[in-house]
């Protein structure tokens, strides 16, 4: 076997059993990982609380080290990283290929240097991953990009960019996020328009701001940065991680349990819970916490995904699966990328009854009495946790192959279960695996070398 390669392929899930208590929620996914690569831009130690233990960190960690800059994990959930000794701008093949979010480099290398060598994003296939809004915001910036053997090389025709007035076609998250970035030490004012406003590009652009950057607007369609000649070392705490918190009450709701997760922002999931409501699902809140009681469901509902404030697409295959045990008729329209109901097969192995529209990306839920446990596959991060919410609710066992995509999402997810009851296992397998050294370091998550 590969020194690289790890075991715990498997997870292992006995439905039955009704989910109690309360279980606290982790640092966001995709807050770390973009406030990672900002990291770069950074002229001093950067200090992050909340890092989440998983393995998508562990490759921007592996990404970070191979452009140069030196990263310690402290303990609790803390990461030190200094970006000093960065010098190079060529982002690595065999690391960017894991991760969609390595593209996120892009932006501070090109405002740093001047000059972004990043390939193509890899990561989940979910559909369709332009990158044409990112490379207008870099145009727009000044920079003069060509797509090249599989890479975007942006290189600066000026010695800094300059502010710019740039209007998205859409609020993507991507393009929004690395407009920032290369934007805070432009010269001069940049304004972003029909930019994104999901909680993750407002942390981002709070860490900014405490590096120094000037940043107005957050939290709205309409960005205004004023460039800046250089930005400092700061301290900052990531936000909490909706996706998993909303995962945690799918997975109370589906078993009918009592299920309160703690350390979350309500404000941030206010469609997941008007939905779960409309189902019958009782969702209580306050500051730092969810409940959800799930004793008397009535029904099903119509959801359609949508940028934030809507429902997340990253909440999709997690509430399908709980709608598929809810009595009467179901509605779920994706309309954010185009191959994200690729799990329902895999639903459909547990007994579920859902028929897939592809002219309108959309699916049909009728609710079953009970599911059945099957051998099933994730095929990417979400749908994986998919699985688990409603092999928490089949009959029998369910064994989910492909663990090596939820461990890219969600810390230590079976142990969250387990303190609430449910019955979930990893078993032995074998995966190539990378991850820093001292990022895990339990017998279930052994520490090996990343490969460069």
């Amino acid at each position: 076997m590969n020194t690289l390669d790890r075991l715990d392929t498997t997870l292992r899930v006995r439905g039955g059993a009704r989910l109690e208590g309360s279980v606290d929620t982790h640092g966001a996914k995709n807050s770390a990982l973009p406030i990672m690569a900002a990291s770069i831009l950074a002229k001093g130690k950067v200090t992050l609380h909340r890092v989440p233990r998983i393995t998508d960190v562990s490759v921007m960690w592996s990404l970070l080290e191979a452009l140069g800059a030196r990263l310690r994990y402290e303990g609790n959930g803390t990461v030190t990283i200094d970006s000093s000794n960065v010098a190079l701008h060529r982002a690595p093949y065999t690391l960017v290929r894991k991760l969609a979010a390595s593209f996120d480099v892009a932006g501070p290398l090109l405002g740093r240097f001047g000059r972004a060598e990043v390939p193509l994003p890899g990561g989940c296939v979910l559909g369709t991953r332009a990158t044409d809004m990112h490379e207008q915001a870099f145009v727009a910036l000044g920079a003069e990009v060509k797509n090249a053997h599989g890479y975007l090389i942006a290189t600066a025709k000026y010695k800094r960019l300059r502010g710019a007035d740039i209007e998205f076609r859409m609020p993507s998250v991507g393009a929004t996020k690395n407009a920032m970035l290369a934007a805070c030490t432009a010269d001069g004012t940049t304004t972003l328009r029909n930019a994104a406003m999901e909680p993750e590009v407002v942390d981002l652009a709070n860490f900014l701001v405490a590096l120094g950057a000037k940043i107005q607007g957050a939290g709205s369609d309409t960005l205004v940065l004023e460039g800046v000649t250089e930005l400092t070392g700061a301290e900052h705490t990531i936000i909490s991680d909706r996706i998993v918190t909303g995962t945690l009450l799918m997975c109370g709701a589906i078993t009918r349990g009592d299920v309160t997760v703690n350390r979350c922002e309500p404000a941030h999931l206010s469609a997941v819970m008007l939905k779960l409501q409309e189902c019958g699902v009782q969702v209580t809140s306050g500051e730092g916490w969810i409940r959800v009681a799930a004793d008397a469901i009535k029904g099903g509902t119509e959801v359609t995904t949508a940028p934030y404030p809507g429902f997340p697409t990253d909440l999709q295959p997690q509430m399908l699966s709980f709608l598929t045990t809810c009595p009467g008729t179901s509605v779920v329209v994706e309309s954010i990328f185009n191959a994200r109901f690729s799990y329902v097969n895999e639903l459909a192995r547990m007994g579920a009854d859902v028929r897939v529209a592809m002219e309108s990306n959309s699916a049909l839920i009728k609710g079953v009495e009970r599911l059945s446990g099957a051998p099933v596959e994730a095929p990417d991060i979400r749908a994986g946790a998919a699985l688990v919410v409603a092999g928490l609710a089949a009959q029998g066992e369910t064994e989910i192959i492909g663990l090596e995509y939820i461990d890219r999402g969600y810390e230590r997810f079976e142990e969250m279960l387990s303190s609430l009851g449910g019955q979930v296992q990893r078993s032995s397998g074998v995966i190539p695996f990378t991850e820093p050294t001292g990022l895990f370091e339990t017998s279930a998550y052994p520490s090996v070398r990343s490969a460069q």
